[in-house]
């Protein structure tokens, strides 16, 4: 287990060089000048805006500023934005805030989701399984910004339940509605998810020979059916955990949360470089490790899986 643990690190540092240094790319070789966009409609002076470039080494090949941002990187240091904030500082003030509504939404999605896979797996041709087929193909077929709007325009404004926009993010009672807006569609395939490989494995021969052994419906499912059940749906959730905090964007900015979406969202309006490969790079690592984590997961619900 350690030698794979030591070899999946080692494979990450050429995927993480490779994703960082296209989204670098695709950010500082984009048509337009961040620097004269800080002078906005004014006439900007050639000779600050030939410092500024300097002073944020936009004047030396791109190669050589992505080595730059790399090392830097690796000692903690995230640049500084171009309004003269540190990225870093940024971050800190919007990931804590994106990293509880996507977390509230993974327990959302990996619970409910679960919970109802397992019971219409268990109850297949029901009129559970078929209300439930129903309603994940609506919310898959939905796309997330259309339930976000309209679960604020009918519940926020007209009913009047909830508030329109999250005003303190750190009340989780404010943050419910657009977690479980976030989490819509991702319940929705964990619920299908569950609910087809419990169907498969309770028709398996291990299933059979719990039963034929006398062993308790507790026992037999909770053990032997939900752990194997498990596999392909923890595959799911271990990614899935990255893609909540990247299409927060979506969700934040309906309901008005001060998140990373937020903050990427105006970075790159503003053309802010540094602010958006900053949160792209702690994205990226966010995979990597949830991928390793996803990988190591597999051999604890199943002792047949051992990595050498």
């Amino acid at each position: 287990m350690g030698r794979y643990v030591v070899r999946r690190l080692l494979q990450m540092i050429p995927v993480f060089i490779g994703t960082t240094l296209l989204i670098y790319l695709m950010v500082y070789l984009l048509p337009g000048d961040p620097i004269k966009a800080l002078f906005g409609s004014k006439a900007a002076d050639p000779a600050t805006v030939a410092r500024l470039r300097h002073e944020y080494g936009l004047d030396q090949p791109v190669l050589v500023q992505y080595w730059h941002y790399v090392s830097n990187v690796f000692r903690g240091d995230f640049g500084q934005s171009f309004t003269g904030q540190s990225v870093a500082d940024l971050m800190g003030q919007a990931f804590p805030v994106t990293i509880r509504l996507a977390v509230f939404a993974f327990v959302l999605e990996a619970v409910i989701g679960v919970a109802l896979g397992l019971a219409t797996g268990l109850r297949r041709g029901g009129f559970l399984d078929q209300a439930v087929l129903v309603f994940t193909l609506v919310v898959v077929s939905v796309p997330v910004f259309v339930i976000g709007f309209l679960v604020q325009f009918v519940f926020g404004m007209k009913l009047q339940i909830i508030t329109p926009t999250v005003q303190d993010p750190t009340n989780l009672g404010q943050l419910f509605i657009p977690a479980l807006v976030l989490a819509s569609l991702s319940f929705a395939y964990v619920t299908r998810l569950t609910r087809t490989s419990v169907g498969e494995s309770a028709r398996a021969d291990y299933m059979r020979t719990a039963l034929a052994k006398g062993l308790p419906a507790r026992r037999r499912i909770g053990v032997h059916l939900l752990r194997n059940s498990l596999i392909p749906v923890v595959t799911f959730l271990g990614t899935d955990l990255g893609y909540l905090m990247a299409g927060a964007i979506v969700t934040e900015g309906i309901f008005n949360v001060p998140g990373v979406g937020n903050t990427l969202y105006h970075a790159i309006q503003t053309s802010e470089g540094p602010t958006v490969v900053g949160i792209v790079t702690v994205l990226v690592l966010l995979y990597l490790v949830m991928s390793l984590l996803v990988d190591l997961l597999y051999a604890v619900l199943d002792p047949r899986i051992r990595y050498a």
